[in-house]
C-alpha cells in the first residue's frame, strides 16, 4: 500500500495548535506527557533556552509528531527533562500500525536534510514505541543505536483491593506502619482541589527535605492547577501538630496514578510521616479511584521496590545520519565501543 505523506516543520507551539486542533489535547491523548499543553509549558518554563523543532507528518486524518529541541549544530534531542516519565513520537487521528510506521519514517526522512544526530529518551517499549521508532529511522536510512536509559517501576493492581495489595508488602514495611499509626501523631489529608495554602505546605516540606532544590516550582504549580481543574490532582499532605512534614504530588487519570513528587521533613523521620502518607495515597487510588496501574516514574530508588512489583525499561535512541560527515566520528566511536564490549 502506498500512502501519500506530507511533512512540515514548526518552530513554535501556536502553529502546532493551528494544525493539530484538539488532536494533541486531553480528550485524544491518554498520556499526560503526549499532550501539547504539557510540552508547551515544559518548554516555556523549563527549557526556554532551547529552540524547539517540531516535525509533523500526515496522511489523510492521521498525524505523527516529534517534538525536539536544538542542542548544537545539526543536533537535536527530545523536548523532555526529568519531569517526563516517558517521551515518544505522538500519533493522532485515524491510523493503524502500518500508517504509524510510514508517518514516522517520513519524519525521519525530513529530519535528514536538517540534522545529523537525533537523540530521544526515555522511550517506552511496552507499546512497542522504541522498536517502531528504531525501525522507522532505519528504513529512512539512519543508523540507530538503542540502549537502556532507565527503569520505570509500576504496580499493576490486577483487581485487588488495598487490603489485598497491602498483605503482599514486605513484613518490615507493614510492621513500621502498624507501630507508627498506633501513636496517632501524624494526621493526613488528600486534596483534589488546588489551593495556595496547601501548595505552600507542599513547598515547605520540599524545602526542608533531603531532596535537591526543585528544578522549576512554577512548572509543577501550573501542572497542579491544570490537573485539579480536570479532577486529576491528588495532593497528599501529612502534619504533626499542625505543621506539614510530608507531601506527595500524584495525578490520577485513565485508570493510572502517576507519582510525580514526594518528600518529607528529615527531622520528622522517626514518626515515618512519608510512609504513613504513602499508605493513605495508595489506599485512595486503589479503593476509591480504582486505578489499574500506579506508576512511580523513572529511577531506581530502593524504596520503590517496597511499593512496586514490576519494572519496565526505558530506552535511549541515538540516530545518526551517515551521509553527513559530522556523524562519522560518533558512529566510529559507537562501533569501536561495541568491539571492546563497552555499552
Amino acid at each position: 500500500m502506498t500512502l501519500a505523506m506530507n511533512s512540515e516543520y514548526h518552530d513554535n507551539f501556536q502553529s502546532v495548535q493551528a494544525v493539530a486542533g484538539e488532536k494533541l489535547g486531553r480528550a485524544d491523548q491518554r498520556s499526560l506527557f503526549d499532550r501539547l499543553e504539557w510540552l508547551r509549558h515544559l518548554h516555556e518554563l523549563c527549557l526556554p533556552g532551547h529552540k524547539p523543532l517540531i516535525v509533523q507528518s500526515a496522511e489523510g486524518d492521521a498525524q505523527a509528531w516529534l517534538f525536539l529541541m536544538k542542542k548544537g549544530l545539526g543536533r537535536y534531542t527530545a523536548l523532555a527533562n526529568w519531569y517526563n516519565f516517558t517521551y515518544r513520537p505522538i500519533f493522532a487521528g485515524d491510523y493503524d500500525e502500518v500508517t504509524k510506521l510510514a508517518l514516522l519514517a517520513t519524519i525521519a526522512k525530513t529530519l535528514s536534510s536538517h540534522s545529523h544526530r537525533v537523540e530521544i529518551a526515555p522511550v517506552p517499549e511496552e507499546d512497542l514505541t522504541a522498536s517502531l521508532t528504531e525501525r522507522a529511522f532505519e528504513q529512512a536510512g539512519w543508523l540507530v543505536f538503542k540502549s537502556k536509559a532507565d527503569d520505570n517501576h509500576i504496580l499493576s493492581i490486577n483487581g485487588r483491593t488495598f487490603d489485598q495489595y497491602w498483605a503482599d508488602r514486605p513484613g518490615r514495611l507493614r510492621n513500621t506502619v502498624r507501630r507508627k499509626a498506633k501513636k496517632n501523631i501524624v494526621s493526613i489529608r488528600i486534596e483534589t482541589e488546588f489551593s495556595e495554602e496547601h501548595w505552600d505546605d507542599y513547598l515547605d516540606v520540599y524545602a526542608k527535605s533531603w531532596k535537591p532544590e526543585e528544578g522549576n516550582p512554577d512548572f509543577l504549580k501550573n501542572l497542579a492547577k491544570r490537573e485539579a481543574e480536570a479532577g486529576c490532582l491528588r495532593l497528599g499532605l501529612a502534619y504533626i501538630d499542625g505543621r506539614p512534614v510530608a507531601a506527595q504530588f500524584w495525578t490520577v487519570e485513565n485508570d493510572e496514578a502517576l507519582i510525580h513528587k514526594l518528600a518529607h521533613v528529615e527531622e520528622a523521620t522517626k514518626s515515618s510521616p512519608g510512609t504513613l502518607l504513602s499508605v493513605a495515597m495508595f489506599q485512595r487510588v486503589i479503593d476509591v479511584d480504582r486505578v489499574k496501574i500506579v506508576d512511580f516514574g523513572t529511577g531506581n530508588d530502593s524504596y520503590k521496590r517496597e511499593w512496586m512489583e514490576d519494572v519496565r525499561p526505558r530506552y535511549r535512541l541515538e540516530m545518526f545520519w551517515p551521509n553527513n560527515p559530522l556523524s562519522w566520528l560518533s558512529i566510529l566511536r559507537y562501533h569501536m565501543s561495541a568491539l571492546v564490549g563497552k555499552p
